[in-house]
């Protein structure tokens, strides 16, 4: 008997295994993309930079082999995650944490990069398009499922141009960062209208704002790979990106009465983001006042991280990650 109760919490726990868990995957790769583009101003990051990015490596490939044995062993879990519309949008999650790795991996293996790329633009179509045609098909969504999380889709598509672009692919890659954009666009509306005219996010899901940052500055590390050279509208991408920043700030004191939850994940990527934006910009441009910005940025996703990490090793420990939700 106490056997049979063992197998049962084990596969509850296997059950309930949520695909938003590659989000921490996307902070800690964003986080040695951080590390890797200050190598011109803190050398001594640069060893910082490969070992966070091995983390992440195993990471993806602890939770993907996880979940694959979720997908085997649960497959009605997965379809009833696949079908809430809050968990649904984590899902082009996997194919990022893989475009993340591919660009991390471009100076130190380019031929393993490519191969990664490839994988991980084709998982990218194929989930941008699943997810995007459950949203038009027949059934009908309330305003009220529609969250900032919504954006991660098309970001999957601007990020498969920055790795692309430097592979080479740059027709592929402008097709990836045009259509990422025009979604982008779209939902931004969306998003702010269902923000200012209806009811408040639910506060667990409220972290996700910060998400609305990382669109813009991904756009901008996007299309300087695609043109090398920084105009008005990079120039407009960036500085979008700083104006949902600045946003994001005032709501902070809205955070810190929050308990912790796996979307607080969200604060990590987007700030890696527009810290790896203003890296680019301050090393492109030869602006001081963006170098510290990206400074300022560094010091303040460094602090994410390490909370982050702390938080989420207690939640586990006190087995307040992948229960059933209430």
């Amino acid at each position: 008997m106490q056997k049979a109760a063992t197998e049962d919490h084990t596969t509850g726990w296997l059950a309930h295994f949520p695909v938003p868990m590659f989000a921490t995957v996307m902070g800690v790769m964003g986080f040695a993309l951080a590390l890797q583009n200050t190598a011109d101003v803190f050398p001594a990051f640069k060893g910082a930079s490969w070992g966070v990015l091995t983390l992440g490596v195993v990471m993806f490939m602890v939770l993907a082999l996880i979940y694959l044995i979720k997908c085997l062993r649960h497959a009605e879990a997965v379809m009833a995650e696949w079908q809430t519309p809050a968990k649904q949008a984590f899902f082009p999650a996997i194919s990022i944490s893989m475009l993340l790795i591919s660009t991390g991996l471009l100076p130190i293996a380019p031929g393993l990069a490519r191969l990664i790329w490839w994988g991980a633009a084709g998982l990218q179509v194929v989930l941008t398009l699943s997810v995007v045609s459950a949203w038009i098909s027949h059934r009908s969504f309330e305003v009220g499922q529609l969250t900032p999380a919504w954006f991660i889709p098309p970001v999957g598509n601007v990020i498969a141009t920055i790795a692309g672009a430097q592979l080479g692919y740059f027709e592929l890659s402008w097709l990836f960062f045009s259509v990422g954009l025009v979604f982008w666009m779209i939902l931004l509306a969306l998003v702010f209208n269902r923000l200012i005219f209806h009811d408040p996010i639910p506060g667990k899901l409220l972290p996700t704002l910060v998400i609305l940052v990382a669109p813009p500055a991904l756009g901008f590390i996007a299309y300087l790979s695609l043109t090398g050279h920084v105009d008005g509208f990079a120039r407009f991408l960036i500085n979008v990106g700083y104006g949902f920043a600045a946003l994001v700030v005032v709501q902070v004191p809205k955070f810190r009465r929050l308990p912790f939850a796996l979307p607080w994940w969200a604060l990590s990527f987007p700030v890696a983001a527009l810290t790896v934006a203003s890296f680019q910009f301050a090393a492109t441009v030869g602006s001081v006042g963006h170098l510290w910005v990206a400074i300022g940025l560094l010091g303040v996703l460094s602090m994410i991280m390490v909370g982050l990490t702390i938080r989420t090793v207690i939640a586990l420990v006190r087995g307040e990650i992948c229960v059933p939700e209430g």
